[in-house]
């Protein structure tokens, strides 16, 4: 059980993976999760583009897109997180973050869409943001 870091088409290496990994298995732990196997794909848009074309039949650009490849046999989470650091980079300053920050927000908020948390409606939303916010607190 562990969390893997993978880059396709980018000249990118996440700083601090160790802490890093640590702060998102201490937040699956708090939600009451049990890390399995994790895999995040830092990537470019045209590259997460393809794949949200591919399997979801959306022909936008995004910034993260969540594959859950838990087992439901199992209190495990697994699953491959994709994200564009193009679109972490363009995101950051409309949110007033840093491009680390924001990224970190996206880290957590793939995880919290393997947990079972979903942003389809307004509520939905409210609630993912205020579990990233907290989150979020916590990474020092």
């Amino acid at each position: 059980m562990a969390i893997r870091y993978f880059y396709e088409e980018v000249d990118f290496k996440l700083p601090h993976q160790r802490k890093t990994s640590q702060w998102i298995a201490d937040a699956i732990k708090k939600e009451e999760g049990s890390l399995g196997d994790v895999s995040y794909v830092f990537c470019n848009d045209s590259f997460l583009l393809e794949l949200n074309q591919k399997h979801l039949n959306h022909d936008t650009l995004t910034d993260i897109i969540t594959f859950d490849l838990s087992d439901a046999h199992s209190d495990d989470i697994s699953g491959e997180i994709y994200i564009s650091l193009e679109r972490v980079a363009e995101n950051a300053p409309k949110y007033g973050a840093s491009f680390i920050q924001e990224l970190h927000r996206v880290l957590i908020h793939g995880i919290l869409h393997l947990l079972g948390y979903s942003d389809k409606t307004e509520a939905e939303k409210a609630l993912m943001r205020k579990k990233e916010e907290a989150y979020l607190s916590l990474r020092k």
